[in-house]
């Protein structure tokens, strides 16, 4: 059955919203003003399928990849970027409206820079055992085969390739396949997980295609098959060594954005805590003014920030711990002797660390969060403890997404 809707705003996740008997009607790819032609979702009363424009948005573009709204990885290619813009912002804007909390939100900063320097591919065999090589299509977990995606860093050219060459040996194991590559300084950094266990004569073969394609380290869910060269990658002026699979920051632009804000929030500090630390994109950069102290559940990102540190010069002392803040929070005692925080948790957020950043005395908290909601619901809970919100800058990282990033400082 057709319908015909009118949209009337573009809703969080980057779908346009119909108001239809006072309930949201969800279609993705539709834009604000346009009136459409749309069909049912099964299972999803409160979504629908475009089928056809009638009347476009004068905000409406060409989308520039031939496998947007085929493939899951981007929401929004097809809307002019000063609207999109003005959109992402606005989201942080609601979202601290709805949750009560007072501050001006700052300017939205693209960070997308030369674009995407890590990426996550899929492979499965598809319908007559044909492989498939690429990214997920949106709400499902149907393989789309690529062989080029515009948003990525040039850094990771050949990754595609690569990935397409490893998966050819390893789908025979019939395992679904989920493979990781980083961009580094070194070449890329590839980690495969899936595979289970695998014979000798597959490892060799995985050694041969590494070297085939150049690739600086290749693991196994973090077991080494063949590295040729550490893969490396600088902050600040410390260079790492990356953990297998290792978490970063999207885009390199990404990462200096978040840590500039970051730094400038922080300023005056002498002895900061680094929570979530990661492999250090904070905490290297702040150690060239300040004492950081540095935790996050990772072992293998500690070790290697701890080992960065200890051989760069010009530093600051930096000590890294590792250790699980969602079940061990850093308590009111153990933060006295900090002059600011750092925060920057998953996008769960940090509802235990908030609590006890509220009951302590640290007098500049700052927050960097990938999830607005959470972090709104963990900004209440300082505010509400007595910090006063001082400042929110958002951070488009993920641009043509609905993801969104911001840096806020809370001060006593």
């Amino acid at each position: 059955m057709v319908e015909h809707l009118t949209i009337d705003h573009v809703g969080h996740h980057g779908d346009g919203v119909a108001i239809v008997g006072g309930q949201s009607i969800y279609v993705p790819y539709a834009l604000p003003g346009e009136t459409i032609e749309v069909a049912p979702v099964p299972g999803h009363p409160d979504r629908r399928r475009l089928l056809q424009v009638d009347v476009a948005s004068p905000d409406r573009i060409a989308p520039f990849c031939p496998h947007f709204a085929i493939c899951g990885g981007c929401a929004i290619q097809h809307w002019q970027g000063e609207r999109y813009r003005a959109w992402k912002r606005d989201m942080v804007v609601e979202t601290l409206a709805r949750t009560r909390l007072d501050c001006e939100v700052d300017p939205l900063i693209d960070a997308h820079g030369l674009g995407r320097r890590r990426i996550t591919l899929h492979a499965r065999m598809g319908t007559h055992e044909v492989l498939r090589v690429g990214y997920t299509a949106a709400g499902s977990h149907d393989v789309i085969p690529i062989d080029h995606c515009p948003i990525l860093d040039p850094g990771l050219s050949g990754a595609l390739d690569a990935a397409w060459a490893l998966a050819e040996p390893l789908i025979a194991v019939g395992k679904p396949l989920d493979i990781q590559i980083t961009m580094t300084d070194s070449g890329l950094d590839v980690d495969v997980r899936g595979s289970g266990p695998l014979p000798p004569a597959m490892i060799a073969t995985l050694s041969r295609l590494a070297e085939q394609h150049r690739l600086a380290r290749l693991t196994r869910h973090g077991e080494l098959v063949l590295m040729r060269t550490p893969p490396t990658i600088a902050i600040g002026s410390a260079r790492v060594t990356l953990p297998p699979g290792s978490f970063l920051q999207a885009t390199v632009a990404g990462e200096e954005t978040l840590a500039a804000l970051v730094a400038e929030r922080c300023k005056r500090a002498k002895h900061v805590a680094d929570l979530f630390c990661g492999v250090g994109p904070f905490a290297l950069r702040l150690a060239a003014k300040a004492r950081v102290t540095a935790f996050d559940s990772d072992a293998g990102a500690v070790t290697a920030l701890q080992k960065a540190a200890t051989s760069t010069s010009g530093l600051k002392p930096v000590k890294a711990e590792a250790r699980d803040l969602f079940r061990r929070p850093l308590m009111p005692p153990e933060l006295r002797d900090y002059d600011a925080v750092v925060f920057d948790p998953p996008r769960q957020g940090a509802e235990a660390q908030a609590r006890q950043l509220a009951a302590s005395k640290i007098p500049v908290v700052v927050a960097v969060s990938c999830n607005v909601a959470t972090f709104a619901r963990d900004a209440r809970i300082l505010v509400d403890s007595g910090y006063k919100m001082q400042s929110v800058t958002p951070v488009d990282q993920f641009r043509h997404t609905s993801h969104v990033e911001l840096v806020a400082r809370f001060a006593r």
